[in-house]
């Protein structure tokens, strides 16, 4: 009965998401009544399902039936205008980025015991992350402007096979040097895949189509860094270096993928004659490049400053448990990854991308604010949830609204954004 509630579950999510649809935006109430029963019947049955099956094979499962029975609906019942084969690329690499952020899932729940084993200290654990990120800080610009010339397959196949054997590194290294050469290599190959993936999609999609598709993009990370740890947790039971041998397998069959399915984009080969030779500096020089670019690394930075401090602040002022602070984390990429799927085209078309990006950066503050002089603590587990929704949403929205803008440099302002975005990420931290 178990798998019966995981695919009834399944069926209840493409239903209400079709019912969503036909409510034209909550305004027809029977449809939006059918859409809260569909979700209330969605949710239950998956309860039911993860009282016996792991959340790593149940969640992932059920939200494959219901991104694949999505498209289904769309094609046949709305008579979506976008190419059928668009969405196959489309759905090729946003399979492709689930497998890349699963992997980097699989390897965090033994981070602590092949420290214990290894006998790393704190320091240790902490440059494998800053290389990792100072790499992808270095590499992205550099990836993205080369994905403008020589195309956005090549450099997409390049980043998984890198990634394939910066994983095996990982798993077979003895010494801090093999530990670091792969966080570099792992660096570097985040550098080139995401913003060739980015770039992809932009040219592939229209301007109207774009949001749809980031926000799947998007939810291909979110909902990776969800599976990706409980799927870790559980290969792990096999040897303490087996997830990074799994990781390293599953990029590599994204490898393959990559050289066998994917297409570069005609739009991509046809523009490489006209791409203007303009610098980084004249990009950032661009006042609506350059200050957006501000805005990302002042939200990368917040974000991590927030994260790396979220649970002693809630374990210590609050008294959370760490399965309490769990469940909450987890909660808010499951809302995240909702909102990314299923409502990000419909926010963007009718408040644009500038607005909400203005109303995440409203609503983060706010709640951070609420979280900082609360004493309840279901007031800081809700406002937790908004922060990170609002954090997972400006992703989406300020990614669509730079290629919307940036013609034939999709690589190059991708590659900037991944920079800034890894700068931030390396001065979060700092800030506890």
């Amino acid at each position: 009965m178990t798998w019966i509630y995981l695919l009834i579950a399944g069926t209840f999510e493409v239903a209400w998401a079709t019912t969503m649809k036909l409510s034209h935006g909550f305004s027809n109430l029977k449809f939006t009544l059918l859409t809260i029963i569909g979700m209330i019947a969605s949710f239950g049955f998956l309860a039911l399902a993860l009282k016996k099956l792991p959340l790593g094979i149940a969640y992932p499962i059920w939200t494959g039936i219901g991104a694949v029975g999505s498209i289904l609906i769309g094609l046949i019942l709305f008579k979506d205008k976008v190419p059928p084969l668009t969405w196959l690329f489309i759905a090729c690499l946003v399979v492709g980025i689930i497998g890349i952020k699963v992997t980097s899932g699989l390897v965090i729940p033994v981070l602590p015991t092949l420290k214990e084993q290894m006998h790393f200290s704190g320091t240790t654990m902490g440059m494998m992350i800053s290389i990792f990120a100072i790499a992808q800080l270095v590499a992205s610009p550099v990836a993205g402007a080369l994905s403008d010339k020589i195309g956005r397959k090549k450099l997409i196949a390049i980043g998984m096979i890198i990634f394939s054997f910066s994983e095996l590194l990982f798993g077979l290294a003895q010494a801090k040097t093999g530990f670091y050469i792969s966080r570099a290599l792992g660096g570097i190959a985040a550098a080139m895949l995401m913003p060739s993936v980015t770039a992809y999609v932009a040219d592939m999609t229209t301007i109207a189509e774009r949001p749809k598709a980031m926000g799947l993009v998007s939810a291909a990370i979110s909902g990776g860094f969800i599976i990706g740890p409980g799927v870790g947790g559980f290969i792990a039971h096999f040897g303490i270096r087996v997830p990074f041998y799994v990781a390293a397998i599953l990029a590599f069959l994204g490898f393959i993928l990559t050289i066998t399915i994917l297409r570069e984009p005609e739009r991509t080969i046809e523009s490489h004659q006209e791409i203007e030779k303009v610098s980084f500096l004249d990009i950032l020089k661009n006042p609506l490049f350059g200050s957006l670019f501000i805005i990302i690394l002042i939200s990368s930075f917040g974000l991590q400053a927030f994260e790396s401090i979220y649970s002693i602040m809630a374990s210590i002022n609050f008294g959370f448990s760490m399965s309490e602070i769990a469940l909450v984390i987890t909660v808010s990429g499951i809302l995240a990854l909702f909102f990314q799927l299923f409502l990000f085209d419909a926010i963007v078309n009718k408040i644009g991308e500038l607005g909400l990006i203005q109303l995440t950066f409203f609503a983060s503050a706010i709640f951070i604010a609420v979280i900082a002089f609360t004493k309840s603590n279901l007031v800081v587990a809700l406002s937790t949830f908004v922060v990170f929704l609002a954090f997972d949403l400006f992703r989406p929205a300020v990614t669509t609204y730079l290629s919307k803008h940036a013609g034939n440099r999709q690589g190059a302002i991708n590659g900037l954004n991944s920079a800034f975005t890894s700068f931030g990420n390396i001065l979060g931290p700092m800030a506890r």
